[in-house]
C-alpha cells in the first residue's frame, strides 16, 4: 500500500521545486519523487506551504530540557549551570526517564525535528549500581542483560512511541576530569574502564538488535552509535579503543576554554590533537561545539572531513561562545546542529543561529547562504548520525516537515528564504516514515504536548 502526498512546493535536489509528489511504500521508505504536478492526485494528501527535508538534531541530552527556564535566576557559568544539570540526572528512573523523553521527542517533531542523535550518559541507577537481577528497573520478566540497558530502552521505546527516528549514541564517561575520579553525582554514568565501557556497548548493540531490529529506511526507527563524553571524561590512552568500533563516534570538543587548559597542562596538546594522535579524528567522528579551536585544530578536523555539530541556542545560553564555524566549512569540515540541552527545540531558529552567530563573530551578511542552512539542518546531521534521512529521494525515508508561508512571519519571503524567518511556530505537518506524527503542534497520537510535559515534571516531582 503506497502513502502520497503532493507539497505545493518542496526542496528537491538543492532547489525549489513546485507540485512535488512525494510516494512511499508500506515501510515509510520513499518509493517516487516526482516535481511539476500541477494538482493534488484524489489519493494524495495536499500539503501546502513549504516542505523540508525532516530536521536532523544531531545532539540531545532529553533531560536537560527539564531545566528550561530555571537556571537564570543568579546568572553563573557553564560549571554553576551544571551543578543543577547533575541534580536533575540524579531523579531519573527507567519509568521516570521514558515519560520525560517522550515529551521531549513529542515537542522535536513539532519543532522541525524527524531524528535525533541522544548523547546519552544516564546508564545506571543512582548510586551506580549497573541495573539488573539485583537492582529495581525495566520489566521484571525481562532477563538480566536487558535490564542491565533498562535506561537506554527507556529512550528508544520513548523515541519509537513518538515516532522520531533516534541513533542513541553510547557515552563512555570513565573520569570526573582529567586524573580524578568521577564525583558522586557522576558515578551512575561510568563503566569503570574503557573494557567495561565496550562490553556494555557490545552488549546494548546485542539487545536493540533483538528488541529494535533495522529494517527498510523509513521503519528503522532505532540505531546504536558511540561517544566519548570529552577528553575530560575518558583518559587519552582509552581513546584509540574507539577506532575499533565501526559507525559513527561523537565528542563533546573544547566546549569551554577551560577544557583546551586541562587537555594542555595534562597532555601538552589540545583536545583535538589529543583525539587525532589517537586515530580518532576521521570522517565518522562528529566534534560537538569545537569552539574553542587552533588554525592547527581547524585543519586537523577538516582535513579529516569530521563532522561538526554546531548548537547555537546553547552555546549562546551557556555563554560558551561563537565557533569557527565558516572556518571549518572551507577546511573541508562538514556542519550539521544540534539542540544540545534544549534551551529551544525550534529546527528553525537553531539554524538561524547558526548564521546569526556567523555575522555578529565576523561583522558580514552571508557568511552561510539559505541553502547551506538546509543543507546542515538536513543532509549535514544525517551524516552525522548515519541515518537515510535528510533528503526527499528515493529509497530514503520519508521524513519532512512543512512550514507555513503565510503566517506573520513568513508572509512574504522566499521559498528558498524561508529558512531565515520561519520558527517552529510555522511547522503546521511532521511526518515520519510516511505517517503523521504531528499536526498544528498537536501529536497525533500522544495528544497535547504540554500534557507530556505535565507528567514529565509530575514523575519528577519538579513543579511544573
Amino acid at each position: 500500500m503506497s502513502t502520497r502526498y503532493w507539497c505545493e512546493s518542496a526542496w528537491v535536489d538543492g532547489a525549489v521545486a513546485h507540485g512535488v509528489l512525494l510516494s512511499a511504500d508500506d515501510t515509510g521508505t520513499l518509493t517516487a519523487v516526482e516535481t511539476g504536478v500541477d494538482a493534488a492526485p484524489s489519493d494524495a494528501e495536499a500539503v501546502h506551504g513549504f516542505v523540508l527535508p525532516g530536521g536532523v538534531n544531531a545532539h540531545s541530552h532529553a533531560f536537560h530540557r527539564m531545566l528550561r527556564g530555571r537556571t537564570h535566576g543568579d546568572g553563573g557559568t557553564f560549571w554553576t549551570w551544571r551543578e543543577v544539570m547533575y541534580s536533575v540526572a540524579a531523579k531519573l528512573d527507567p519509568q521516570s526517564y521514558e515519560t520525560v523523553a517522550r515529551a521531549v521527542f513529542a515537542e522535536m517533531l513539532a519543532g522541525g525535528y524527524t531524528s535525533v542523535g541522544e548523547f546519552h550518559y544516564v546508564h545506571h541507577a543512582q548510586d551506580g549500581t549497573p541495573y539488573g537481577t539485583e537492582r529495581p528497573g525495566g520489566d521484571a520478566n525481562d532477563d538480566a542483560e536487558r535490564r542491565a540497558h533498562a535506561m537506554e530502552r527507556a529512550l528508544a521505546r520513548a523515541a519509537a512511541s513518538a515516532g522520531i527516528r533516534i541513533r542513541l549514541l553510547d557515552t563512555c564517561y570513565l573520569t570526573g576530569a582529567i586524573d580524578s575520579e568521577l564525583s558522586a553525582e557522576q558515578a551512575r554514568f561510568g563503566d569503570g574502564t574503557v573494557d567495561g565501557y565496550m562490553d556494555r556497548h557490545t552488549g546494548l548493540i546485542d539487545t536493540f538488535s533483538d528488541e529494535f531490529p533495522v529494517k527498510a529506511p523509513g521503519e528503522s526507527f532505532v540505531h546504536v552509535g558511540a561517544a566519548i563524553h570529552s577528553i575530560r571524561a575518558v583518559p587519552a590512552a582509552n581513546l584509540p579503543r574507539f577506532t575499533e568500533l565501526s559507525g559513527p563516534v561523537h565528542v563533546h570538543l573544547s566546549e569551554q576554554p577551560a577544557e583546551n587548559d586541562a587537555s594542555q597542562a595534562a597532555y601538552g596538546a589540545s583536545p583535538t590533537e589529543v583525539l587525532a594522535r589517537s586515530g580518532v579524528v576521521d570522517d565518522r567522528l562528529s566534534a560537538v561545539h569545537a569552539t574553542h579551536l587552533s588554525e592547527e585544530d581547524i585543519a586537523l578536523l577538516g582535513g579529516s572531513r569530521s563532522t561538526i555539530v554546531m548548537c547555537p541556542c546553547t552555546e549562546a545560553d551557556l555563554a560558551d561562545g561563537i565557533g569557527p564555524a565558516r572556518e571549518l566549512a572551507d577546511a573541508g569540515a562538514v556542519i550539521s546542529l544540534g539542540s544540545d540541552q534544549h534551551v529551544v527545540l525550534d529546527a528553525l531558529r537553531e539554524t538561524q543561529g547558526l548564521e546569526a552567530g556567523e555575522r555578529l563573530r565576523s561583522g558580514q551578511r552571508g557568511r552561510f547562504s539559505p541553502a547551506e542552512l538546509i543543507t546542515a539542518l538536513t543532509e549535514g546531521g544525517a551524516r552525522s548520525l548515519d541515518l537515510p534521512v535528510g533528503a526527499l529521494e528515493v529509497g530514503k525515508a520519508c521524513d519532512f516537515v512543512a512550514l507555513r508561508t503565510d503566517s506573520m512571519r513568513t508572509m512574504g519571503s522566499l521559498d528558498e528564504q524561508i529558512i531565515l524567518t520561519a520558527t517552529s511556530a510555522d511547522v503546521h505537518l511532521t511526518v515520519s516514515g510516511g505517517q503523521v506524527r504531528v499536526r498544528d503542534g498537536v501529536h497525533t497520537e500522544l495528544g497535547e504536548i504540554a500534557e507530556l510535559y505535565s507528567r514529565a515534571f509530575a514523575v519528577l516531582e519538579m513543579e511544573g
